[in-house]
Formats: structure tokens, sequence, C-alpha cells
């Protein structure tokens, strides 16, 4: 039998659709190839971008040291990854992402995700 507590409800709204094309396209996959996974990183940088992308499109407008908070209200590992945590994804680890980025190029990473498609 069906216990309520054992019952945990979580919003998505809209971010399904946008997290099922981040899906689609294999964008996670496509920057970790490009950027490379570090050992000890409990988020891939894939999964950064994806939660960015979920942020952006989630009709929020917010500074980066408050990110963590919109993902608290949504479900994070449904939508983002298994395993990643709305606290992951603080300021310091998109920054570093947005570095890498900015490094491999960002004409290298829509080309591959385009040419992916």
């Amino acid at each position: 039998m069906l216990n309520m507590k054992d019952v945990s409800i979580e919003n998505i709204d809209h971010l399904g659709i946008i997290a099922g094309i981040v899906d689609a396209i294999g964008l996670v996959e496509i920057i970790n190839n490009l950027i490379g996974l570090e050992r000890e990183e409990k988020v891939s940088a894939g999964h950064v971008v994806k939660a960015m992308i979920t942020n952006g499109l989630g009709c929020i407008s917010q500074p980066l040291y408050i990110f963590p908070k919109f993902f608290e209200s949504i479900a994070c590992e449904h939508l983002i990854g298994a395993g990643v945590k709305p606290e992951y994804l603080n300021d310091d680890k998109l920054g570093r992402v947005m570095d890498k980025l900015s490094m491999k190029g960002l004409d290298t990473i829509f080309l591959a995700s385009f040419l992916n498609w």
C-alpha cells in the first residue's frame, strides 16, 4: 500500500521540455567531451551548462550567487541529472565552467552541437 509519507512531489513546469531538448541534442555529452571531466568534481561541465540553459529559459534573471536557490524548488536531479544537487551549482562552479567554455572557444562548442543535431 502507498504511504503518503513516501511520496514527494516536485515542480518542473515547462522546464521538462527544455531539459528534454538538451538531452535530445546530446549537449551534456558534447560539452563533457570537449571540456573534459575532472576527477573530483561533483557535477560535470555539461550538466552545469544544462542547468544554465534551464535557468535562463525559466524566465529567471538573478545574480549567479542566487543560482542554487532556483533549483531548490524544482526537481533538480530529474531535470539536470542524477546526483546533481542544487548546492553543486554554485557561482564558483558556474564561473569555472564559463572560463573553460571561453578557453575552448564558443564557436567550437556551437559547431560541435550543430553538427551533432
